[in-house]
């Protein structure tokens, strides 16, 4: 169980005549939260972008929600999800939800959003995740749809978190123009643009947000959204303050810091089809050679816990003492004396070889990878530290144009995310390019118990199975896993009840107030 997100007292002015302070400038009845990035669709099948995927929560829910702490599933626009066999699973719809035009959620919504991402030729990307799965979806009556799968699924009750809309609502082409998608969240997207979108509740949600109107504005200069934050004209920003600035803003008295554990892993990737790094040795030599709690205390100001996988400790697969380990230097340069790349001359001289690293042209992430490279320096290791505006990054990492690359994932809740990232028929290719598995990990006994554990339906031996997993994959370091940073909102003091949470979804701001 995560513990609820907790606020912390910032440094210097939060006492006394801190508490003084007024704090309002933004209007009483709405909500403003500045992001770095613009949203471009708030329909949950078209969703690209993190952001893009957290406002299709607010607008469009599924019929499971995950929105807890503990990450654990729980029934959204669904009263009752029976399983009355392994193929099988029959959903039957609350009778009070109504989309935001005060129409019925019906059985053939739902049917029909599943049916629009799983045919042929859906352009959706999650065609390949639902159509591996779905042998069919039934109406079985107003109320309830019946969903058969091609395998058994220990994962179908997550995958149900998928939202749906209105049949009736979209265009002839299946879609919705201008992001106003109709669905039955608790808020609907009145206007949405490169600069901003804009959010009002939805009349017909139950229950009702408490605030009436949120505007999500897009600021990409990082010092811009500090001093609306400092200055009071935003009133909350969720994991777009760096961490290491995070202690001035709250010196300023206006804010208040919440934060949560997180799911994201955040790993340094090798590309294991390269000549160099296909070697274990050297894979492992480099894992060794960095000090990953010096990053954590000194880019992250602490708010990070170390990783040994892709789950967080706090997750109920996570297995405990696997993959662990501390920076050890004389450990790392015996692996690549046995590798083949012994020090050519002696510590400072030439090095024992040398990588190309690829990282996005984020200033703060581009710091991170300069230190974790002046890092495997000291092992006689020479690392180029290369930055790329992000598409073309990403682009030359599906590609595996690339030797070392530092990047996060999405939002772990399922162990079945193993399979996305490390099963060998997730390697991207011109078919597939956008598959998870981009260091182009195989591993035939791997591949075996992926395959096991997305179809055992017992969670105990899901748990055996995923500790297998993770021992293997720490033996065979495909990833480096670095850390999970926490979930860090700064919210204006007037606001209240918001909770961040571990996914860092935004369910919160259907419930906070202003006061």
């Amino acid at each position: 169980m995560v513990a609820a997100a907790v606020a912390l007292a910032g440094v210097g002015g939060l006492g006394g005549a801190a508490g003084c302070v007024r704090t309002r400038r933004t209007p009483d009845d709405t909500l403003v939260m500045v992001i770095e990035a613009p949203i471009k669709n708030a329909d949950p099948r078209y969703a690209v972008t993190s952001y893009d995927f957290k406002i299709t929560k607010l607008v469009a829910p599924g019929l499971v929600v995950i929105d807890r702490p503990d990450l654990e599933p729980s029934l959204g626009l669904a009263a009752a999800l029976d399983q009355p066999d392994p193929l099988t699973w029959v959903a039957t719809l609350r009778d009070d939800v109504r989309f935001s035009d005060g129409t019925p959620v019906t059985a053939d919504d739902v049917k029909w959003t599943f049916d629009t991402i799983t045919a042929a030729g859906s352009d959706s990307l999650y065609h390949k995740q639902y159509d591996e799965r779905l042998a069919g979806v039934d109406v079985l009556g107003p109320r309830q749809v019946r969903f058969r799968l091609k395998q058994p699924l220990a994962t179908f009750r997550t995958d149900l978190d998928l939202g749906i809309v209105a049949r009736h609502a979209a265009g002839a082409d299946g879609k919705f123009a201008g992001g106003r998608v109709v669905a039955a969240g608790p808020y609907v997207v009145a206007e949405m643009s490169e600069t901003r979108t804009v959010l009002v509740a939805n009349r017909f949600a139950s229950p009702a947000p408490r605030v009436p109107r949120i505007v999500i504005k897009v600021i990409r200069d990082a010092s811009a959204r500090i001093m609306m934050l400092g200055g009071g004209t935003a009133d909350l920003a969720q994991n777009a303050v760096r961490y290491d600035l995070l202690d001035d803003v709250l010196y300023r008295g206006r804010v208040k810091e919440l934060r949560s554990p997180s799911n994201v892993l955040t790993y340094m990737m090798f590309n294991n089809d390269d000549p160099v790094l296909r070697d274990v040795r050297v894979r492992r030599a480099l894992a060794l050679a960095l000090d990953r709690p010096a990053v954590i205390r000194t880019k992250l100001a602490g708010r990070a816990v170390l990783a040994t996988g892709l789950l967080p400790p706090f997750h109920w697969a996570y297995a405990a003492g696997v993959g662990v380990f501390e920076r050890d230097l004389v450990a790392a340069g015996k692996l690549l004396d046995e590798a083949g790349y012994p020090d050519p001359d002696g510590p400072g001289g030439r090095p024992r070889l040398r990588l190309s690293y690829k990282t996005s042209a984020d200033q703060f992430r581009l710091a991170i990878a300069r230190v974790l490279a002046a890092q495997l320096g000291q092992v006689g290791v020479e690392v180029e530290v290369r930055p790329f505006e992000f598409n073309t990054f990403f682009t030359d990492i599906k590609k595996g144009n690339y030797q070392l690359a530092t990047m996060q994932t999405a939002e772990v809740v399922e162990p079945d995310t193993y399979f996305a990232y490390f099963h060998s028929s997730r390697i991207p290719d011109k078919a597939n390019p956008d598959v998870g598995n981009r260091w182009r990990y195989r591993s035939a006994d791997v591949d075996a118990l992926l395959d096991a554990g997305r179809h055992e339906l017992d969670r105990s031996k899901r748990i055996s199975i995923y500790g297998e997993v993770q021992r293997r994959l720490a033996e065979d370091l495909p990833i480096i896993p670095l850390w999970h940073e926490d979930n860090v909102a700064l919210v204006n003091r007037d606001v209240v009840d918001y909770v961040v949470l571990p996914n860092a979804r935004l369910g919160g701001l259907a419930r906070l107030a202003k006061r």
